[in-house]
């Protein structure tokens, strides 16, 4: 029998009723005659409560702490759907992520997958039983509760999939699938019926809000479906797979808008090989993201090197930053925490020219000014100001005609 792996997240099973609901979803693919794995989120805003929780007792609270702390959200979650199915006359049986031994690294709140024993899981599907597993937590090797990061139980639920060799992973959300925009921002936004991994790679990493990126990570390294539908209703929703022929033909299949950033710019360092290394590791070893780069040379013995980085480690890059830079010569530090970033994305950017043009055009035509630029061979990004963000998106889903089907836009 086919393994099929389903995903709730958390306001797919925020109560009682929701939990019944997502319960008989898995019952019927049961029915159907597969094998099921539910991989179930915190319900509702409960991961929101418990990190309040914390910082009213401790500002700054220490992150194995906080691991262990979050981790009981899921934990709720996988037995009360348990118990639902139970009540259904189905047998069902729920594992946290250490039950599964979900191995992680020791990176705290931001852990990465190691590896999974799939096993116990396996055993339990061939006798019958639906199995529900605790997302968005794992432990390390010394046996301490790690999280995988807020988003984290999509990666649960596609390394699952991977490591179950499943048929598909099914991500249950409470939108009918993958959208050209945010449709809060821009509500004529379209939905789209196929993306491609990297496409949404680089969406997840720009902000966009759908899926957690290192899922999609999973996904195409392992060459698991993914099927993002909606909670609420059977609408096919949007199917993340492979490139294919005819994606080239779609200029920019979606924009995104991300606001929680902070560029950090080292001014004056000194212009010689090393110190661009020198000054990563640092940033690697305080276990800070970095994401654009950009280094210009100012002179022959000086350069500004300027990155992003998420505005919650704006302060640990910081501290990170000032104990290096005597040694590589920075003459200042420079931070802006009142930046956004707009992106297109399209494999189709590949083949096509004039999309620089008609990005910087609008966003000319809408009196937005760029800070910043980056590049990749499917992405261009601008930074612009944090006030202007709302109007530099719109202005650009309405140049894309995001608010189509790709098959009815302009070339």
């Amino acid at each position: 029998m086919a393994i099929v792996v389903q995903k709730f997240g958390g306001t797919s099973v925020a109560d009682a009723e929701k939990i019944r609901r997502a319960a008989g979803r898995a019952l019927k693919a049961h029915r159907q005659g597969h094998q099921v794995v539910v991989v179930a989120s915190a319900r509702g805003k409960q991961t929101d409560q418990l990190i309040a929780d914390a910082l009213e007792l401790n500002p700054k609270p220490p992150r194995r702490e906080l691991d262990q702390l979050l981790s009981t959200g899921e934990q709720q979650t996988v037995s009360l759907m348990a118990m639902a199915l139970d009540a259904m006359g189905q047998k069902a049986i729920s594992f946290t992520g250490a039950q599964i031994r979900m191995i992680t690294d020791d990176a705290h709140t931001r852990a990465r997958i190691q590896s999974i024993d799939a096993d116990r899981i396996r055993q339990r599907l061939d006798e019958g039983y639906i199995v529900i597993v605790a997302g968005f937590q794992g432990v390390d090797e010394k046996g301490n509760v790690t999280t995988l990061g807020r988003g984290g139980s999509d990666t649960s639920a596609v390394a699952l999939a991977a490591a179950l060799k499943a048929q598909v992973c099914e991500i249950y959300t409470d939108v009918d699938g993958i959208y050209t925009t945010d449709p809060r921002i821009f509500p004529a936004a379209v939905k789209m019926d196929r993306i491609s991994y990297d496409e949404i790679l680089e969406l997840a990493s720009l902000g966009a809000g759908v899926m957690h990126g290192r899922s999609i990570e999973f996904g195409k390294k392992y060459d698991v479906p993914i099927h993002v539908r909606s909670s609420l209703n059977d609408s096919p929703g949007t199917l993340i797979t492979h490139e294919v022929p005819q994606m080239e033909g779609i200029l920019v299949s979606g924009a995104t808008l991300q606001k929680e950033l902070a560029k950090i710019t080292l001014v004056g360092v000194d212009n010689k090989p090393g110190n661009a290394a020198r000054i990563f590791a640092h940033l690697a070893t305080a276990r800070v993201i970095v994401n654009d780069i950009i280094q210009t040379e100012v002179s022959p013995e000086k350069a500004n090197l300027s990155f992003t980085v998420a505005k919650g480690d704006l302060d640990d890059a910081c501290t990170a930053l000032e104990g290096i830079r005597e040694e590589v010569g920075c003459e200042s530090l420079f931070v802006r925490d009142d930046i956004a970033e707009i992106s297109v994305v399209g494999v189709g950017m590949r083949s096509h020219y004039g999309v620089a043009d008609k990005l910087f055009r609008a966003l000319a035509e809408a009196e937005v000014n760029i800070d910043s630029i980056t590049t990749s061979e499917i992405r261009i990004s601008c930074i612009v100001d944090i006030q202007q963000g709302t109007t530099a998106l719109q202005a650009v889903c309405n140049a894309f005609e995001l608010d189509k089907p790709a098959t009815q836009r302009k070339p």
